[in-house]
């Protein structure tokens, strides 16, 4: 594919992450995908790497009991070959302990033969930390 075809695929995976739309995002998926969210799983239950769609949709489940999205805004998409890197601004509230994050992220992803086969975020993790503790 083309990067402009990787670009907009994962526009559209966004969008469909926007509206909820989980299976649409698994769908643009390579069956082993690898995705990595970094920081201490003792921590912050979403960190660690996530391999297959069945792991990926899971990861959407702790997602979706442990975070709320005030704002989730990519704002630019740098394509090179095989490879899109997606700047990312994020603000949500973990429900746990009430902690609010507002931190800027880049996103990578990796595409072969046209699906996402690799999806790893680059966030604060100190900061993913403190409000999932409630500090």
């Amino acid at each position: 594919m083309s990067e402009q075809e990787n670009t907009q695929t994962a526009k559209d995976a966004y969008a469909a992450f926007g509206r909820g739309d989980i299976p649409a995002v698994l769908e643009v998926m390579t069956d082993d995908i690898e995705w990595v969210f970094p920081g201490s799983p003792d921590v912050v239950p979403l960190a660690g790497t996530h391999t297959g769609k069945q792991a990926v949709g899971a990861w959407f489940g702790t997602l979706d009991a442990n975070v709320e999205f005030q704002a989730f805004e990519p704002r630019e998409f740098i394509a090179q070959g095989d490879k899109l890197v997606v700047l990312l601004h994020i603000e949500n509230t973990v429900r746990s302990t009430g902690g609010k994050l507002a931190v800027d992220e880049a996103h990578l992803w990796t595409f072969r033969d046209g699906k996402v086969a690799g999806f790893r975020v680059y966030t604060d993790t100190e900061a993913g930390a403190a409000a999932f503790s409630g500090r």
